[in-house]
C-alpha cells in the first residue's frame, strides 16, 4: 500500500519538511485557493507537482476536483462547468495525475460539533453530537420540519442545551458546523446558511441522484479515455442532514455508483471513518463487496453512541475492525498483481487524528494535526508490516 499524507499546500501549517519525516511518501493535495467551476490551470498544476516532487514525493492523489453546487442542484445550463471540469481532469492528467478523489455531498463535505472535544490522556477529536446537532437544527436555525429528524429523548436534551448556551456556545456550535463548508474556507452565518440551503428545496434523494448521474454521464467518458481513475468519498456523515440527501452512505448506495458506469475509471475512496458512522455498515464486508473499484483510502476510526453520537477514536480503537479492513485491501492489492493491473497499489493516508502533544499549542486544520495523524501512520503500518509478513 502506499503511503500518503493529506497537505493543504500554501493553507497548510505543516511544511513538506516535516512531513518527509514521517514515513509516508505520497502526498494529497488539491489547488484549494481555485474557485470552485473554474479550469485548473495547467501551470499552477505543475508548480504544485514540482514542489512536492522537489519535497521527495509523489502527488498520488488530488483531494479534491470538487464538484460545483449547481451540478449538485442540476441548476440551469452546466455545459460550461463540465467542460471545465474535464478539461481540469485533462490539464491533470497531462502532468501525470491520475487519481481523483471527490464527494457528492450537498453543501457540506463533513459535518461535526466540536472540533476540540477532550479525549482521555488530555488529547482532543473531531466529534458529531446529536443533540448538540438537533439544537442547532430546531432552535438557531429554525429549520422546517427538523424534529422529525431527531427522537423525542435527543429533542428534549436539544432543547435543555439550547437553553442553558451562551451566545458564545451557540457561536462556537455554528463555527464547528461551518468548518465542514468546501472550498477556500467561505463560511455562513445562520441568515446566509438559511439561503443556501433553500437553493436545495425540493431536491429529494431521487432528484439528487440524477444529477448525480448526469455528471458521471459527463466526466467518465474522459476519464476512461485519459486513463484516470475517479474515486467518490462517502457521505460524512452517511445520513440526511439540515435537510439535505445523502446517497453515498452505504453498501448498496456504493453499488448504484459503480453500476452506474461499470467500468474502472468510476470508483470508490474507501472511507472507513465516514462510513463506519453508519452502525448499519459492516465496513470490511462493504471494502470486500467494491474491492476492485477502490482507487483510494482513507483508514481512520470511529466510536458510536447509541443516540446517533459519534467521535474521531484512535485509529485502532474505534467500532471498525481496522485489522480486518486492511486484510482486504492488502487480499485486493495480490489479486491485482496477480491479474498484472497497473494500479495494484492501493495509496492510503491516515485521515484525521487526535490533536496531542505539541499540535494542542500550534494553528492546524482540525482533524489534520502532525503528531495525531503520526500515530495513526505508524499504528497502521504496523499492522500493514505484519499482516504483510503473516505465513
Amino acid at each position: 500500500m502506499i503511503e500518503s499524507w493529506r497537505w493543504y499546500g500554501d493553507l497548510d501549517t505543516i511544511p513538506l519538511s516535516d512531513i518527509a519525516q514521517t514515513g509516508a511518501n505520497g502526498i494529497v493535495t488539491a489547488l484549494h485557493e481555485i474557485p470552485y467551476g473554474d479550469i485548473w490551470p495547467t501551470d499552477t498544476i505543475a508548480a504544485r507537482k514540482a514542489r512536492v516532487t522537489e519535497a521527495g514525493f509523489d502527488w498520488v492523489v488530488v483531494e479534491s476536483l470538487p464538484v460545483h453546487e449547481r451540478i449538485k442542484r442540476g441548476d440551469g445550463d452546466l455545459s460550461g462547468l463540465f467542460a471545465n471540469y474535464r478539461q481540469s481532469m485533462a490539464n491533470l492528467a497531462a502532468n501525470g495525475v491520475h487519481t481523483i478523489c471527490y464527494n457528492f455531498m450537498p453543501l457540506l463535505d463533513w459535518t461535526r460539533t466540536d472540533l476540540a472535544a477532550p479525549v482521555a490522556g488530555g488529547a482532543t477529536c473531531l466529534r458529531f453530537e446529536a443533540t448538540r446537532m438537533a439544537a442547532f437544527e430546531i432552535h438557531i436555525l429554525g429549520r422546517s420540519a427538523a424534529e422529525n429528524d431527531y427522537p423525542e429523548d435527543v429533542q428534549a436534551k436539544a432543547a435543555v442545551w439550547f437553553q442553558r448556551a451562551s451566545e458564545a456556545d451557540r457561536e462556537a456550535l455554528l463555527a464547528s458546523i461551518m468548518a465542514g463548508m468546501p472550498g477556500a474556507f467561505d463560511r455562513y452565518d445562520v441568515a446566509g446558511l438559511r439561503d443556501a440551503l433553500s437553493a436545495y428545496e425540493g431536491i429529494g434523494r431521487d432528484v439528487l441522484r440524477s444529477n448525480y448521474k448526469r455528471f458521471l454521464d459527463e466526466v467518465i467518458p474522459t476519464a476512461e479515455e485519459l486513463g484516470m481513475r475517479l474515486c467518490v468519498h462517502p457521505d460524512d456523515p452517511p445520513r440526511d442532514i439540515l435537510g439535505l440527501p445523502r446517497i453515498v452512505s452505504d453498501g448498496g448506495d456504493l453499488d448504484w455508483v459503480l453500476q452506474a458506469h461499470d467500468c474502472p475509471a468510476n470508483g470508490i475512496t474507501l472511507c472507513s471513518g465516514s462510513l463506519g458512522a453508519n452502525p448499519k455498515n459492516d465496513v470490511p464486508a462493504i471494502a470486500q463487496r467494491v474491492a476492485d473499484r477502490i482507487h483510494f483510502a482513507h483508514l481512520r476510526n470511529v466510536a458510536k453512541d447509541p443516540d446517533g453520537s459519534f467521535e474521531e477514536a484512535a485509529h485502532l480503537e474505534g467500532d471498525t475492525d481496522m485489522v480486518a479492513l486492511v486484510q482486504v485491501l492488502l487480499d485486493e492489492q495480490k489479486r491485482r498483481r496477480d491479474l498484472g493491473r497497473a494500479d495494484d497499489m492501493i495509496p492510503f493516508r491516515p485521515d484525521h487524528g487526535h490533536h496531542m502533544l505539541s499540535d494542542l499549542t500550534k494553528k492546524m486544520i482540525p482533524g489534520y494535526p502532525l503528531i495525531g495523524r503520526l500515530r495513526g501512520l505508524a499504528e497502521l503500518r504496523g499492522v500493514i508490516s505484519a499482516l504483510s509478513h503473516a505465513p
